[in-house]
């Protein structure tokens, strides 16, 4: 990785698409911005919060037979396809575009994945542990997130936030962690400023831009955006660390001629 400063203190590093880990198995393609199965980098364990960054395509009829998880909150961000999710609560469900389904796995659950889909799969490390399990999906447009950055999973105590089953607004989480959605238009820019720190004296921050052309294990294509002004940029498939200050502020502008599909992790 190469580090950029963009100011004394905003610190922005590139995580190229062909550099995440991850294989073709035939059943699914799959990317891992961080360790994750058989990809195991030490220095790529976590960021904050945000333990597993997997963009996952699914062939049809296949998926994830049942299997356990403890403590981690595990969603799901679908782009396109559709994911049977079924889990040991009693739950069913078909996710579309546009849902999210957020397993707060607690003391533990069983669950299973299956279709034909194209997502990510989501875990964050809660901050308080042995908690009973929970289930939650969230449904947001594509015109919601058109042009702007959608908060859309969020800390269950943040202000717009429910803690039912099924509701309007964020996805609720344990976790010190709020993500963001956008569609960026061609010629666009959004913008986000970080907040006060939590335990340390800085805040961490994850941009991704969803490889929503097609797979591809090679240098990034398809949508591009510029960061600050033209500081980094990034295409389909590559990520940003942030390291920020209260009051930092960065800079998202669509240079290309597709539409961007970005998610944007706020982070203690």
């Amino acid at each position: 990785m190469s580090s950029t400063p963009s100011t004394p203190t905003l610190n922005l590093t590139l995580r190229p698409s062909q550099a995440r880990g991850g294989s073709d198995h035939g059943w699914l393609k799959t990317f891992h911005t961080f360790a994750f199965a058989d990809y195991q980098e030490e220095k790529f364990e976590n960021w904050g919060a945000l333990r597993v960054l997997n963009e996952d395509r699914v062939e049809p009829l296949t998926g994830f037979g049942t299997h356990g998880h403890r403590e981690f909150e595990i969603f799901s961000y679908v782009v396109n396809g559709e994911l049977e999710h079924k889990d040991s609560m009693g739950n069913t469900e078909v996710l579309k575009r546009g849902d999210i389904q957020m397993t707060s796995a607690g003391v533990g659950i069983r669950h299973s994945e299956k279709a034909h889909v194209h997502f990510l799969q989501i875990w964050t490390v809660p901050s308080i542990g042995r908690l009973p399990p929970k289930y939650y999906t969230r449904h947001f447009s594509d015109e919601e997130k058109k042009d702007t950055l959608l908060r859309v999973v969020a800390p269950i105590r943040a202000a717009g936030v429910s803690p039912e089953r099924e509701a309007a607004g964020p996805a609720p989480v344990q976790s010190a962690v709020t993500l963001y959605a956008s569609l960026l238009s061609p010629s666009v820019s959004v913008n986000h400023k970080f907040g006060p720190p939590g335990q340390g004296n800085r805040r961490r921050g994850y941009l991704h831009v969803i490889q929503t052309s097609g797979y591809n294990t090679g240098k990034s294509t398809g949508a591009t955006v510029q960061i600050n002004g033209g500081e980094v940029i990034l295409s389909e498939g590559d990520g940003l660390y942030i390291i920020a200050a209260e009051g930092d502020q960065v800079d998202i502008k669509n240079v290309g001629d597709k539409t961007a599909e970005l998610l944007l992790f706020d982070l203690d």
